[in-house]
């Protein structure tokens, strides 16, 4: 693994909040209304997967009202991952500096986006993390709060990745750093998403920063998290650790051989 690049980074100053949303009606104008106080300069990207509840209608009236405001209309609901490779590749390919990822429900705080993008301004990556000092979640039960912090723990652990909240969903990535990590080969849809995208970024010798923020539980519609989205994340992070460590073990035989030639 290399060391991250640390050599200076252009300003960021064409901003793109990227936000999902499924059965949000209630809660997206509330988001949207936050994020446009906290960045009165960057445009929203509301990436709507066909809510049978409405909030697709409300998506739109929004952007109606606010030319800062668009609305990526997918097919149906196909995975957090997918939305968000759909909305960073609208971003890219109208020459965003910076991608921001952002939860629809109000749990990631929109106040700590300048935060998170003064943090940018030496970072590749920046992640808004509950785990760090600073951070901290409000109004999760304890089995809860205990299976993201095993959860985060297992894959700092298993990948050697120096991250304290991989799976964390409230971020900032420069637009060189999505162009630096590939797209096209990530396959991971759920809340896996996020660590997948965290390891492909630090193998690729990015610098990723955290930012303490308080994460705040939902109070208005249902949690998008489910036992499926829980196989997924421990299955695809099983893997990627086994391959590592059996790419690291390959590595320090082939040395050890190296050695063993060279010795007279």
């Amino acid at each position: 693994m290399s060391d991250p690049v640390t050599h200076a980074r252009p300003a960021l100053e064409k901003l793109l909040v990227l936000v999902p949303t499924y059965n949000e009606r209630e809660n997206l104008p509330l988001i949207v209304r936050r994020i446009r106080a906290s960045l009165p300069d960057a445009d929203v990207l509301v990436l709507e997967d066909n809510s049978p509840d409405g909030t697709g209608a409300v998506a739109d009236q929004l952007a109606a009202g606010d030319e800062r405001v668009r609305v990526m209309h997918r097919a149906g609901k196909d995975g957090l991952g997918k939305a968000y490779l759909a909305g960073f590749a609208w971003g890219l390919e109208r020459d965003y500096d910076a991608l921001i990822e952002i939860d629809a429900d109000g749990s990631h705080p929109p106040e700590r986006l300048p935060a998170l993008l003064r943090a940018a301004a030496d970072a590749d990556v920046v992640i808004g993390s509950r785990w760090i000092r600073g951070g901290k979640v409000v109004n999760w039960p304890l089995h809860r709060k205990a299976l993201s912090v095993g959860g985060n723990l297992y894959v700092k652990t298993l990948l050697g990745m120096p991250v304290n909240d991989a799976t964390a969903g409230f971020r900032v990535y420069r637009a060189g750093a999505l162009r630096t990590i590939g797209l096209d080969g990530v396959d991971s849809y759920g809340y896996c998403f996020q660590a997948d995208l965290t390891w492909r970024a630090i193998r690729a010798g990015l610098r990723v920063v955290e930012v303490p923020i308080t994460f705040v539980e939902r109070e208005i519609g249902q949690s998008k998290m489910n036992p499926d989205i829980a196989r997924e994340s421990l299955r695809n992070i099983s893997r990627w650790g086994w391959e590592y460590r059996r790419d690291q073990i390959r590595s320090i035989g082939d040395r050890l051989l190296h050695r063993a030639k060279d010795t007279p």
